[in-house]
C-alpha cells in the first residue's frame, strides 16, 4: 500500500483559475519523492492540501489517501490527529513553526504529549535524544534555548526534531532549506537525509532547486502551471527529459548553473534561450 497516494487533486481560489489541476502521484513506504517547480507551479499548494491546511475558501477535489485512508473531506478533529502523528511537515521558515515565546524543548515535547500522552520525564528523555539525532552535539542547551537564541540552521534542526518526534511514516519538506546559506543547507540536507534513513520515513520534499532535489529523492515530479508535466526517476529525468520545461532544467543543471540557494529557470527563461541559439 502506497504511504500517499494523490488522485486528480483540483484546488481552487475564489474566482480564479484553479491553482492546481488534476495532480496525481504516489509515495511507497520509504520512497523520497521530490515536488519540483518555479515560484506558482503549484507545488507548496499542493503539499498544503495533503496537510489540509488551505484556507476555509479554497475548494479542493479529487482523492488525497494516506495509509489507504481517504483525506478529502475529512473532519477537523480527525486531521488534527494524523498531523504530526502519521505525517510530520517540515516548513520554509522555521519562525513562524515556533513559537518564540515557548522553549525549543518544550515545543518537541508538545507534539509528543499530544499524540502519545508521554510523562514530562519521558518526554523530556526523548527529546533530548531526538535533538541529538538532528546533530546538535548540546541537546540540553538547544532545549532550554528560546528560538530567537538559535540560528536559522539550529532552528531548522528544531523543526526537523518535531516532524519526527513521533516517528511518522511520512514526512513533507516544504522548502526547507531555502532561507539558509549554502553550507548551512548542506547540513541541514545531511541531517534530514540521515534521520529520514534511520526512521524509514517516506519523504516529499518540494523545492525550486533541482540540486537539492537530486541530492535527497529518488523520484521526481515536475509542476507547471498547476499540473504535473512529468515524473520519473532522477535518472530517466536527466537522461531522457520529455517535457521542454523539463529538459531546459536538465540543460541547466548540467551546465553546473542551478547550484543549492538558486532558482531553477523560469519557462520564459528556457524559450528565451531556446531563440537566441
Amino acid at each position: 500500500m502506497s504511504v500517499l497516494e494523490v488522485r486528480d487533486l483540483t484546488v481552487a481560489f475564489g474566482r480564479r483559475p484553479p491553482a492546481v489541476r488534476e495532480v496525481g502521484f504516489s509515495i511507497e513506504p520509504g520512497q523520497r519523492l521530490g515536488l519540483i517547480g518555479e515560484s506558482g507551479s503549484g507545488k507548496t499548494v499542493t503539499s498544503l492540501a495533503v496537510m489540509d491546511l488551505l484556507p476555509e475558501y479554497a475548494r479542493v477535489s479529487g482523492s488525497i489517501r494516506l495509509n489507504g485512508r481517504e483525506l478529502t473531506g475529512l473532519d477537523d478533529r480527525s486531521m488534527a490527529r494524523l498531523r504530526g502523528d502519521e505525517v510530520g511537515m517540515v516548513f520554509q521558515e522555521p519562525m513562524t513553526a515556533l513559537d518564540p515565546t515557548m522553549r525549543a524543548g518544550r515545543q518537541v515535547a508538545e507534539v509528543l504529549r499530544l499524540h502519545q500522552g508521554a510523562a514530562p520525564g519521558e518526554a523530556r528523555e526523548r527529546v533530548l535524544a531526538m535533538l541529538a539525532d538532528v546533530g546538535f552535539p548540546d541537546p540540553e542547551r538547544v532545549a532550554d534555548s528560546y528560538p530567537h537564541q538559535l540560528s536559522g540552521g539550529q532552528r531548522q534542526r528544531v523543526v526537523t526534531a518535531m516532524a519526527l518526534i513521533n516517528t511518522p511514516g511520512l514526512v513533507i519538506c516544504d522548502e526547507p532549506t531555502t532561507a539558509l546559506d549554502v553550507t548551512v543547507q548542506a547540513t541541514v540536507l545531511g541531517v534530514l537525509d540521515r534521520v529520514l534513513t534511520d526512521a524509514g520515513a517516506a519523504c516529499l520534499f518540494i523545492s525550486h532547486d533541482l540540486a537539492v532535489v537530486s541530492q535527497l529523492c529518488s523520484d521526481i515530479v515536475v509542476m507547471l502551471d498547476g499540473r504535473v508535466v512529468e515524473q520519473g526517476t532522477v535518472e530517466q529525468l536527466f537522461e531522457r527529459p520529455q517535457h521542454p520545461y523539463t529538459r531546459g532544467l536538465v540543460a541547466t543543471a548540467r551546465l553546473d548553473l542551478v547550484e543549492p540557494g538558486h532558482r531553477l529557470p523560469t519557462v520564459s527563461d528556457f524559450f528565451e534561450r531556446e531563440g537566441s541559439r
